[in-house]
């Protein structure tokens, strides 16, 4: 998976300078970032806190002058360099940093022409955006990632239970159990590797740290309604886990 090269681009105008060293060691798990632009008017003073980081972490600014009042230069820089980059072929995938659902088309466009896409946005981030690529990953994860390392004090228990997180709701849940329910074998077991692929592709923005849980297999031992169990592999070496859905005893089937 690292091995994939990416094109990162952010776009300064719409994205906060905070958690910037974050960021990116969450985009270096996808791949290797050979590409890392950020557009923006850098005669403004509101960019002005991203200067200082762009030399810490390699990214180079592109200056887009805001040409006509109530348009935004910077989406269609981004958006051209972006098919530049398609076309030049020296990547294998894109992160798009952005709130902004004007690269709703865009992501979709990459995708459509074999890309991987993955967007990094506030949770304000429209639907559609988040929808159109691969993975999306909210900046507020990140965030409170940083200040659990920054507490590493307290119990892990603690941490996870921390009110900075969504709580998980009857609706995500029976958004897993469907899940497992489409993967499972014939005895309603399923490989948890498979489950948490298909929830990624069924909705990209799902991420156990969301719930505050670092991993997938903690949020789902936290669920009542699911059993996991961890199996050794044919050679007996690695354990595999699988989740399967409770029988609800009272009616005698699955919840």
């Amino acid at each position: 998976m690292t091995d994939i090269k990416l094109a990162v681009l952010i776009d300064g105008d719409n994205i906060p300078s905070a958690n910037v060293k974050e960021m990116m060691e969450e985009i270096a798990k996808y791949g290797n970032p050979t590409i890392k632009r950020i557009y923006g008017d850098w005669t403004k003073p509101n960019l002005n806190k991203w200067k200082s980081l762009l030399l810490e972490n390699a990214i180079t600014p592109i200056q887009q002058y805001g040409y006509t009042t109530g348009k935004n230069a910077t989406d269609s820089a981004m958006i051209i360099d972006a098919m530049d980059i398609l076309y030049s072929e020296k990547v294998d995938g894109f992160c798009l940093v952005s709130s902004d659902s004007d690269f709703t088309r865009l992501a979709t466009r990459l995708r459509e022409a074999g890309m991987k896409v993955y967007g990094i946005g506030e949770k304000k981030t429209p639907n559609p955006f988040i929808v159109a690529c691969d993975k999306f990953i909210y900046i507020e994860i990140l965030k409170n990632q940083s200040e659990d390392d920054d507490t590493l004090e307290t119990t892990k228990k603690s941490t996870e239970s921390k009110n900075t997180h969504d709580k998980i709701t009857n609706k995500e849940i029976r958004f897993i159990a469907t899940t497992i329910d489409d993967v499972a074998d014939d005895d309603g077991w399923a490989f948890l590797g498979d489950v948490g692929s298909l929830l990624q592709k069924k909705q990209p923005n799902f991420d156990a740290r969301n719930y505050g849980f670092q991993k997938l297999t903690p949020l789902i031992k936290s669920i009542k309604n699911f059993e996991i169990e961890r199996r050794e592999d044919s050679r007996g070496h690695k354990k595999l886990i699988y989740v399967k859905i409770k029988e609800n005893k009272s009616k005698g089937k699955k919840r």
